[in-house]
Formats: structure tokens, sequence, C-alpha cells
């Protein structure tokens, strides 16, 4: 039996829809490609066609933003609410990861860009099942209720720009997950709720690296192509992400991901003045 290649598997992961399917599969593949690395003999890269949209299960129902229910998260049914929430961030992160494996093959890139986006594929698939079992144990599951529709709409505006799907995913919305974990962590404590606030300091600490990622590899492509990596971002961000770079910023946790100020604050000063004229 010829061995598939990673890229063949990316695409495995993305046509699978059921979550806990998928993320098994996503740690199995991985597993294999860090094997593989680990015997000297690393699995052929390869080239194959990613959907534009990843295979999903039927529930959760899909809504627009605005019409999603909104609850506090003071009570147990906002807290599962608000975790309901992060289950399906998570699945749309094993997808992103995997995708921007398989979506960009023509661009030739050094082997330890698919360790890192392998790696990063499996903890979310790891941060996926640790959401869905803290649902569980609320007597709830992921597909309860409705979720957000627009998560996938970086990863098809991005589809033909590997910078911007870095600019866009990694070093924008995932670097948003470090400016909010920490008040969701606050939430959870004060709940008392000891298998949820475990589940997100492991999530909270595994994300930066994914934020670090992305930093790097839009480094790395700049400078291949001789860009200014900071006027490149701004130029992307303003070109493909359709909402407000919102402070607070996680500054800390950003730099130490790769993020200086001077990447996001401009964007976000920008839109305290549309405010202003507006």
């Amino acid at each position: 039996m010829t061995q598939k290649t990673l890229a063949e598997m990316a695409v495995e992961v993305l046509t699978t829809a059921d979550g806990r399917e998928k993320t098994a599969l996503s740690h199995k593949h991985a597993a294999t490609w860090f094997a593989a690395r680990e015997a000297g003999t690393p699995l052929e890269i390869g080239h194959a066609v990613p959907p534009m949209r990843p295979s999903r299960p039927e529930k959760p129902e899909l809504l627009s933003p605005r019409d999603v229910p909104r609850r506090r998260p003071g009570s147990p049914q906002g807290r599962i609410a608000l975790l309901h929430a992060v289950a399906h961030i998570e699945l749309n992160a094993v997808d992103l990861h995997w995708d921007i494996i398989a979506r960009f093959t023509d661009e030739p890139m050094p082997i330890g860009f698919y360790d890192d986006w392998v790696k990063s594929a499996d903890e979310e698939s790891k941060h996926f099942n640790l959401i869905c079992d803290c649902l569980e144990a609320m007597d709830s599951f992921y597909g309860a209720l409705p979720a957000h529709a627009g998560m996938w709409q970086a990863a098809e505006d991005t589809a033909g720009d590997f910078l911007g799907r870095l600019a866009v995913v990694p070093m924008v919305l995932e670097a948003r997950g470090l400016d909010v974990t920490p008040g969701m962590i606050q939430i959870f404590k004060q709940a008392k709720e000891k298998q949820t606030l475990e589940a997100l300091e492991i999530i909270y600490a595994e994300e930066v690296g994914h934020v670090a990622y992305g930093s790097k590899w839009f480094h790395f492509l700049c400078g291949r192509n001789n860009f200014d990596p900071k006027d490149v971002f701004h130029d992307l961000v303003r070109r493909y992400f359709h909402s407000a770079l919102k402070p607070p910023f996680n500054e800390e946790k950003r730099a130490e991901a790769g993020l200086p100020p001077d990447f996001y604050w401009p964007l976000a000063e920008e839109t305290k003045t549309k405010t202003r004229v507006r």
C-alpha cells in the first residue's frame, strides 16, 4: 500500500465531517508524520486539492454572527454557550492548520514549516476534544447550540494568498485568542469549574506557539521576497480582515509570539480614527 503524502492526509482530515472523527484522524496523521521524521524518512509533501470549505457535521446550525444568541457567562447556561463557541473555534482551527499545509504546496517551504503546522493541528485537535469533554461533563455537547457561520471566511478570502493567510489567521485571529482567553480563565476560576479551567490553561499556553509559527513563517516569506514585514502585514490585514482590531491587547503574550506592538496598534488606531470621523 502506497503511503499517503502529507497533502493527501491533510485533505483527508478536511473532508471528514464529524468533529471527534476529524480530530482522531488529525492525531493519527500527525503521529505518522512525526514518526517518519524521527526515523529520518520524512513523508513526501506532495500536492492535493483541498476543498474550499471543510466538511462539517449537521449540527451545530451555522448562523450569521448577528443571529447567534448571546448569553451571559455568569450562569451555567452562559458558560456552556461560551464553551460551545470555543469548541467551534478549535474545530475550525484544526481545519485551518491542515488547509495551510495542503493549499500552498506550490510554494517551496523548509520542512520545519510542515513540522510547525502539523504540530499546531495536532494541538488544536486536543483542544477541541478537551472542550467537548468539558461540555459533556456539563450535560451538553458540541452541536447543541447554534454557531458562528463566518469562521471560515478568512480562509476563503486568503485561499490564493499565502502571506495573507499567515497574516490573518495566526497573526490576527489566533492572536485575538491570546487577548480574550485570560478573561475566560477568570470566569471559570470564579465558577470553580476545575476541568474547564485546566483545559483553558492548556489552550492558552499552546496558542502562543501557533501565533509564533505564523509570525516566523510570515517573516520568512517576507525575507525571501525582500518585503518589509510590517508594511506588508498592515496592507494584508486591511485587505482581508473584515473587522476592527480591538484593544485591549495582551502585549506580553503577543511579544512572546513575535508580534511587536507596531504591527497591530496602528490598525487599532485607524479603527478609532474612522469611528470618530463617522
